[in-house]
């Protein structure tokens, strides 16, 4: 049974996780708020939430990023909730305190545990507390160039330098001799302070072809913490994810226990509440090492979904209303296999450089087993305001092999004229010879894909590109000549500073 559920709640974001978000709060019965800057005005978020308020400008600080318009917003409005989604605000625990400080639950977990694990220094002690297994280091943020010396000889070369409180591959070096860690060290440092407004840097071994491996945990304010398994997330570029999968083709059903206990024991360490995620760093060898914890909903949360049958947003409603967890560790077991890509506006072929565009034609793949987390819909103004991430095509399979072939077909089947993408590309990634093996590690796309061109359109894809077109012209040509299509329609709905369904 659902405890007294929240009857409104503001969605603190934007793009696809926003609308993932409304769509899950609409299945609890739970009226939506959503807020936007000006080039979203007529975004599909704003389009599916109750109601929508603007905030401001394109700038993240005029618009996502501004606490005090957002907070009143919520409170303007009669939300009892605030959900961050992911990026922006999610993990910022000051922002957390004043969402609770204004009678509105955060659902999220406590700021003290977004505090906790969000310096990567303060989070590896925490992993050792719990007894989890963590990379060998050196974590004296402020110790001199020659003590960083005298440590990394320690460890062994190569080592990696990295920001304390860094995320991205900002703050970030690989070093593989003495010879350039100061360098290194000054490097990371300018680079971190400038990213998170904090120098603090620190010492890890480098693992050679790691593989990236997270767990999935569910906590509520009871005490009762579970795991849903591993996503393995090895396929990145530049220390982006671009490929997300579960279960991963390294992990085994023991390692998987031993790797998920040891991700509960950290959550419980940190007094840890509602969804997050424990990310492992894995040896060739199958040796695992915690590298942190990001204290929100991940954006490939979707494939534990599909493989664990747990709607994960749910939970995060309902825990943050004060619900009990009625799942137990012994009944969750993964059901068969689940990959997700990530859909960018971005030329692969000239090293990922962000495109813009409206998108002319839109068609999404159909089919059991196929679902598609987005926000775009044709009309949509792709722009350079935010992230290039249009969303995420996510599939299941009863093993591996099949969802490989459901992805494939997928991909072949998804139309987005108007706007350059990944889609390309991300087919000859899940195609290619060493994903279908499982040989997967952080160097995967390096290794394989140094230098990428997309292939020739074949004769059917051009013609149906053409039909598109001229459907798509067609109809307008006919709308106009009715007399149609003049400016913008006027809303039929009722606003508050915005649009609204209410």
């Amino acid at each position: 049974k659902i405890v007294p559920m929240f009857s409104r709640v503001l969605i603190a974001n934007r793009g696809e996780i926003a609308c993932r978000v409304i769509r899950g709060c609409r299945e609890l019965s739970v009226r939506t708020v959503a807020v936007y800057s000006d080039p979203d005005q007529h975004a599909l978020h704003v389009r599916l939430a109750d109601q929508a308020v603007h905030l401001g400008g394109a700038a993240p600080s005029e618009s996502y990023l501004n606490q005090e318009k957002i907070i009143a917003a919520a409170k303007d409005t009669g939300c009892e909730a605030v959900h961050p989604g992911y990026g922006f605000l999610a993990e910022n625990a000051e922002f957390a305190e004043r969402v609770a400080a204004a009678g509105m639950a955060w659902i999220g977990p406590p700021p003290d545990a977004i505090r906790g694990m969000g310096l990567k220094i303060a989070a590896r002690e925490t992993a050792k507390a719990a007894g989890a297994p963590t990379i060998p280091g050196f974590e004296i943020a402020e110790a001199s160039d020659d003590e960083f010396l005298k440590a990394a000889e320690g460890i062994g070369y190569p080592v990696m330098v990295k920001a304390s409180a860094g995320g991205g591959g900002k703050g970030m070096r690989v070093v593989e001799s003495a010879g350039k860690l100061v360098s290194s060290l000054e490097a990371a440092r300018r680079e971190s302070k400038g990213a998170f407004g904090n120098p603090a840097v620190y010492l890890e071994k480098y693992i050679e072809r790691p593989r990236h491996i997270e767990i999935q945990v569910l906590a509520d304010g009871h005490g009762n913490c579970v795991h849903l398994g591993e996503r393995e997330c090895s396929v990145q570029r530049r220390h982006q994810k671009v490929v997300e999968e579960t279960p991963s083709t390294a992990v085994s059903a023991k390692l998987r226990g031993e790797m998920g206990s040891a991700a509960v024991a950290i959550a419980q360490q940190v007094g840890y509440v509602g969804a997050g995620t424990v990310e492992f760093i894995m040896g060739p060898g199958g040796e695992y090492y915690f590298l942190e914890m990001n204290t929100r909903l991940q954006v490939e949360h979707p494939v534990t979904e599909f493989v664990y049958g747990v709607d994960l947003v749910h939970w995060q409603l309902r825990i943050a209303a004060g619900e009990k967890l009625t799942l137990k560790q012994e009944d969750i077991k993964p059901r068969g296999h689940s990959i997700e890509c990530r859909v960018c506006a971005e030329d692969a072929a000239t090293g990922f450089l962000p495109a813009v565009g409206k998108v002319e034609v839109y068609s999404e793949p159909q089919g059991p087993g196929i679902r598609l987390d987005t926000m775009l819909f044709e009309g949509w103004e792709v722009g350079a305001d935010y992230d290039p991430l249009l969303g995420k095509l996510i599939v299941w399979g009863e093993d591996r092999d099949a969802a490989i072939r459901r992805m494939a077909h997928a991909i072949e089947n998804y139309r987005v004229l108007g706007v350059v993408t990944n889609l390309p590309f991300l087919h000859d990634v899940v195609t290619h010879d060493a994903f279908a093996a499982g040989e997967t590690d952080t160097g995967f796309i390096a290794r394989h894909f140094p230098e990428w061109s997309a292939p020739e359109p074949s004769d059917a894809a051009l013609a149906a590109a053409a039909l598109a077109l001229t459907v798509k012209r067609g109809a307008a040509s006919a709308a106009s000549a009715n007399g149609a299509g003049q400016g913008e329609p006027a809303s039929p709905w009722a606003s508050y500073g915005g649009w609204s369904n209410v």
